[in-house]
């Protein structure tokens, strides 16, 4: 499509400056818009007015969010996949309102995930009953694996230090601090074995809509292999 008409295919380095280039000049909008966007982005294709909450794979009454002081005891909010402990604290940083890295969840599965690295993990989660979790790790549910690796690659492509924004990293680890999120290769693995849906997709387009840039990785998903998958070959 014409919005990668400028990227070079050269080496995975040119790639990947000609990729952060292509959608690092986006429309940064509040955190206040988030809800709005997220109404938007995250629909229930079978319920005009509920959202799917990311690890519980609920729907669930957009109404019943934090935004509006809501006191349902489902309520949702706004998880950050990669969390804003990680790098970018100070709600007013460009990577903090992201929408790309935003979906809505439910409050206490969020708050029990916290800021831990995706990895596979040792519970089964006493809420979220697709997800698993422990000390180190937090482990989604199969449906949203895929979709939570292209999140996190394009956090790690779209912030690469400049203009005073965070260079964050994914590692191949867990138990990870500062600007660094684990782990890598679980993620390429979770990349290649639960393939972009329709409702990624769709997503992907309503972000667009707002914020005026892409996720490469749900538009291309081969892209990933040229940047990570030498990296993570040995792991697969």
């Amino acid at each position: 499509m014409p919005y990668y008409r400028n990227i070079s295919f050269n080496s995975p380095e040119a790639l990947r400056r000609t990729l952060y280039q292509t959608i690092r000049d986006h429309k940064v909008l509040s955190y206040r818009d988030a809800w709005k966007v997220l109404k938007d982005s995250d629909r229930d294709p079978e319920s005009k007015n509920q959202i799917i909450l990311v690890y519980t794979e609920k729907s669930l009454p957009y109404e019943y969010n934090s935004g509006r002081n809501n006191r349902h005891k489902d309520y949702w909010n706004r998880e950050h996949i990669w969390p804003k402990s990680h790098g970018f604290k100070n709600k007013k940083s460009v990577p903090f309102k992201d929408v790309h890295n935003l979906k809505p969840a439910d409050r206490t599965v969020n708050s029990s995930r916290g800021n831990k690295d995706f990895d596979f993990s040792e519970t089964p989660h006493k809420e979220a009953e697709n997800a698993r979790i422990d000390h180190d790790s937090f482990e989604p549910p199969p449906s949203v694996k895929g979709d939570i690796a292209r999140i996190l690659f394009y956090m790690d492509l779209r912030y690469e230090g400049e203009n005073g924004e965070p260079d964050l990293m994914l590692v191949d680890r867990v138990g990870t601090s500062g600007v660094q999120l684990g782990k890598l290769c679980t993620l390429y693995l979770w990349h290649l074995t639960d393939p972009v849906s329709e409702f990624e997709q769709r997503r992907n387009e309503r972000i667009y809509f707002w914020q005026k840039n892409r996720n490469p990785f749900i538009d291309h998903p081969e892209w990933a292999e040229i940047l990570w998958g030498k990296k993570c070959g040995h792991a697969l």
